[in-house]
């Protein structure tokens, strides 16, 4: 499949797996709450499939910490293209990625 058949939820994947690989993200509530207070987070990704509870959690941080949240991916897709098993949320530490991944995000 080419790179412009891919739908968002490929690329997306595609990004975050780089984005691993250079180290450049974060998972686990654990990390990702340490990354949002060290101001090291630039962007923050939750499963679709997290709690309500682990939702409404990790939006408020990121409205107290004026970052862009986005909804993406279920918790096996995301841990998956993270070398995890399971993750309900994520933090892009690179602004290169994050950009990216908004770019994707936004594009219909």
């Amino acid at each position: 499949m080419s790179v412009m058949n891919a739908t968002k939820e490929e690329r997306a994947l595609g990004l975050l797996s780089m984005a691993q690989r250079a180290r450049r993200i974060v998972s686990g509530a654990f990390a990702v709450e340490k990354a949002v207070k060290e101001k090291q987070a630039l962007l923050l990704i939750i499963a679709t499939d997290a709690s309500d509870e682990s939702k409404k959690t990790y939006r408020e941080a990121a409205e107290r910490n004026r970052l862009p949240v986005i909804e993406l991916l279920t918790r096996e897709q995301l841990g998956a293209c993270l070398g995890k098993e399971y993750r309900a949320v994520a933090a892009l530490l690179d602004r290169g990625f994050a950009q990216r991944l908004l770019q994707i995000v936004s594009q219909s």
